[in-house]
């Protein structure tokens, strides 16, 4: 039995807004989504396990009748989905009520109920949100049931305001494959039995990583399940060296060249790093314009001549400070040392 397991696809989330390419990023998120369809099609998945949060917020019916378009082209693939602490559903929420494809099985309930699925000997579990925070473990002491050959749970959550899974009370009840969401980043427990499959596309600048679907493969005596990555993009920090020979226009070229090799379809925070001329301030709004840049991180520190200073600075608040200072090397006092000192000498330069 073939299974495509994904989770937190997030449709109708508009990322980095206030951004140019922010439109394009929903877009995305739709688009990856609908090309994962079409790979379960072309894979001949029995089931495709969606584990809560397949839209940011509240769907729109209009939304609704393209999803379920989508399923209907995989009419040979059982979809099971379940709403997460996004798309929990609401009293007016269009998910309980919308006529779905008769390939698709919502797990609607509150509480965790147990499917069968006719003709594939398996039993599907799970239950769905019903209000944005859930702190008790929504899963625990539930065990497969019945003849059944294939047990599959679908679970969402994992922190403290989100059904905060036992993880090893899971590995440990006996379902075939247990299909988790609610976490970003992909993570794989007992060789593949039990999986975060992580966002299909990464939300926000904190989702570092590749992204995508886990692929499972279930047989009465075994179950192989492998991480695939499958996102359009991906958000990524980039270490930029500065010297003190670094000026801004070498410093935008150096960017612009990390960019392009690291792809420039992704999106970045520069992280610049070493030692600059402290009569150098770079510009931030130059750097943020040579490629999809989030954030810039500005991890330099001028590179004061500190025997210089105390010598010409000698009976001045800042000599006193730069003489204080020498001899101490570590990380915490060297940042209070270079900090202090350009404090000083900024605010030296404002009398």
């Amino acid at each position: 039995m073939k299974i495509i397991h994904t989770a937190d696809i997030h449709l109708g989330a508009q990322p980095d807004l206030g951004f140019p390419w922010s439109r394009q990023r929903g877009q995305d998120i739709w688009d990856t989504f609908r090309r994962l369809v079409a790979q379960t099609r072309a894979e001949r998945a029995d089931f495709l396990l969606i584990s809560g949060d397949l839209f940011h917020r509240q769907p729109l019916l209009r939304e609704l009748k393209e999803v379920n378009y989508l399923f209907s082209t995989i009419s040979d693939t059982t979809v099971v989905l379940m709403a997460g602490n996004h798309d929990y559903l609401k009293r007016d929420s269009y998910y309980p009520g919308f006529s779905w494809e008769k390939n698709v099985i919502g797990l609607w309930s509150e509480a965790c109920e147990k499917i069968s699925v006719p003709g594939k000997h398996t039993a599907v579990y799970g239950c769905s949100y019903h209000q944005r925070e859930i702190r008790n473990n929504l899963y625990a002491g539930l065990r497969p049931e019945g003849e059944e050959v294939f047990h599959l749970l679908l679970a969402h959550g994992g922190d403290a305001s989100h059904s905060p899974l036992d993880l090893k009370e899971l590995a440990g009840a006996g379902f075939t494959y247990t299909a988790l969401g609610h976490i970003h980043r992909p993570r794989i427990f007992q060789r593949g039995r039990m999986a975060y499959s992580g966002a299909l596309e990464p939300i926000d600048r904190g989702d570092e990583g590749p992204h995508g679907y886990m692929r499972v493969e279930c047989r009465q005596d075994s179950v192989y399940g492998e991480f695939v990555p499958f996102a359009s993009r991906s958000y990524m920090t980039l270490d930029i060296p500065v010297t003190e020979k670094t000026t801004q226009f070498a410093l935008e070229e150096q960017c612009a060249e990390g960019i392009r090799r690291a792809g420039e379809q992704n999106l970045f925070r520069l992280r610049l790093t070493g030692t600059r001329d402290p009569r150098i301030n770079f510009s931030a709004e130059a750097l943020a314009r040579t490629g999809k840049v989030t954030e810039i991180l500005d991890e330099t520190r001028p590179g004061w001549d500190l025997e210089e200073l105390s010598r010409i600075y000698q009976g001045t608040l800042i000599g006193a400070y730069v003489d204080h200072f020498r001899g101490k090397n570590a990380p915490v006092e060297q940042k209070a040392l270079f900090y202090g000192v350009e404090a000083l000498m900024e605010a030296r330069r404002d009398l």
